[in-house]
């Protein structure tokens, strides 16, 4: 395993929920840190992170799809590729071509810089199918027609990220000198970092955790899946899969990867009502769909064989619950005390 102290490792979608996470655990595993991020949030970067002066260095960059950057990936030792447009963000055709061309780009320039290990978030939605199977060898049956004109756009985002990771794995086929390994997690709960910027109320800034702040209003709406993972897991997984074992001995390192613990929907709102009674008032009120399963039906030793985590290294469902309700309340609490009251529902 390598000495931490003496790798620097570039993290694309710095800024983001993730991207948080997975900085802070760099730094708290010894790791030197090259941050990019665009505009003002590679600015807010450089503000926040200031204490850890030279261990962590922020690059910013205009388009991740289209910039070069070679002088951002000298001395790199390895990149933790975060960044990805989010659904709805722009037209069904720029989405997917912004998704591909940005994965590619980021590969492409490390790899001509000499990087040897590249770490990419990907996503359950490339995984999922209708036989609800969860394996590193299943994909989404979703077609860039399907994207394209289907007017979904949660399919548009399914499709954005399948053909990125499939562009990414025909690229790996031809470099086998550079490792990859890409996760694919469902929806992330859990707190934010200190060093995480939440604008005034912006629904959308809060990433995933979207989905449990419904739970906490009466006429919220359910995910469409009880599956979801801790974000400070996925980070680890981030930082474990840095030093994972070579391709040449574990195969082609596709990590499907989600808790392993989990609830039916109701379960979740009467703990959240019984272990912050105040919430009680305010509960979602709505039916929850029905679910197949609570966990997700996953090879939890393929995690163990690649990234050395354990079920016993993973966040309680109610560790993360309760820890993303506190967040979000307090979010909540600062987004009111400077003038910005919460009193409807999210939007879908």
């Amino acid at each position: 395993m390598s000495s931490p102290d003496s790798e620097l490792i570039f993290v694309t979608g710095a800024s983001g929920f993730l991207g948080s996470h997975v900085i802070l655990q760099l730094l708290e595993n010894g790791y030197r840190v090259r941050a990019v991020a665009r505009g003002p949030k590679a600015d807010h970067l450089k503000s926040t992170y200031a204490s850890y002066g030279d261990r962590v260095d922020v690059v910013k960059i205009t388009d991740i799809a289209h910039d070069t950057f070679p002088d951002a990936l000298v001395s790199v030792d390895a990149i933790i590729h975060l960044a990805s447009p989010l659904a709805g963000r722009a037209e069904p055709a720029v989405l997917l071509a912004t998704a591909i061309e940005g994965t590619l780009n980021v590969l492409v320039q490390g790899e001509k810089a000499g990087v040897k290990r590249m770490v990419v978030i990907s996503s359950i939605a490339t995984v999922r199918n209708p036989d609800e199977s969860y394996t590193d060898r299943d994909w989404n049956p979703v077609t860039k027609e399907m994207a394209l004109t289907g007017g979904n756009e949660m399919i548009t985002y399914a499709a954005s990220k399948k053909f990125a990771e499939i562009a990414l794995w025909d690229w790996a086929d031809k470099h086998p000198h550079v490792e990859v390994t890409t996760l694919n997690p469902p929806f992330l709960y859990g707190p934010f970092t200190p060093h995480f910027a939440l604008p005034t109320p912006d629904l959308g800034a809060i990433s995933t955790n979207l989905y449990m702040y419904r739970y906490l209003f009466p006429d919220g709406s359910f995910p469409s899946m009880t599956h979801y993972i801790d974000v400070r897991d996925v980070a680890q997984a981030h930082i474990r899969a840095l030093d994972s074992p070579p391709m040449a001995q574990v195969g082609r390192k596709r990590i499907v990867i989600s808790s392993p613990s989990g609830w039916p929907f109701n379960k979740t709102v009467a703990f959240i009502a019984e272990q912050r009674p105040k919430l009680k008032g305010r509960m979602i009120t709505t039916t929850p769909p029905v679910q197949l399963s609570d966990v997700m039906p996953m090879d939890f030793g393929r995690v163990e064989e690649v990234l050395g985590m354990k079920v016993s290294d993973f966040h309680t469902t109610e560790q993360t619950t309760l820890d993303t309700i506190d967040a979000l309340l307090e979010v909540e609490e600062q987004w009111r005390s400077t003038g910005h009251p919460i009193n409807i529902s999210p939007p879908l």
